[in-house]
């Protein structure tokens, strides 16, 4: 896929090193290490983000949970789509590496929602 990359026309680093600030930082603090190197840079600064998403969740939905975590939540939950995300904090490198459900395939009803920090605008 990377040689697909550099051999169709992106040849610059900033072509497929463009993860957002968020997105770094998010890599930085919440993410689990990958077992390989950057593809790009071959540092090993890569890590994997699991994102989360499912109207059960409610509010919840689009948050990053570590890998056990996700484990539990798919004895509680009917479904849930997970997307794995790959970023180099090194050099900007990130790609969406895996997309997968979990679940006991119950459906339930969101939970009520709860006020956070971000209501308070």
């Amino acid at each position: 896929m990377l040689a697909n990359l550099f051999n169709g026309g992106a040849t610059f680093m900033a072509d497929v090193c463009d993860a957002d600030p968020y997105t770094l930082r998010a890599a930085r603090h919440h993410g689990e290490p990958a077992p390989t190197p950057c593809p790009v840079c071959r540092k090993p600064e890569l890590r994997h983000l699991h994102y989360v998403f499912g109207d059960e969740l409610g509010q919840f939905s689009g948050r990053i949970k570590p890998r056990a975590e996700i484990e539990v939540m798919a004895l509680e939950h009917g479904e849930i789509r997970i997307y794995v995300l790959e970023v180099c904090s090194g050099c900007g490198w990130n790609h969406l590496v895996e997309s997968y459900l979990v679940g006991d395939g119950v459906p339930r009803k969101p939970p009520r929602r709860r006020r956070t920090v971000e209501d308070d605008d």
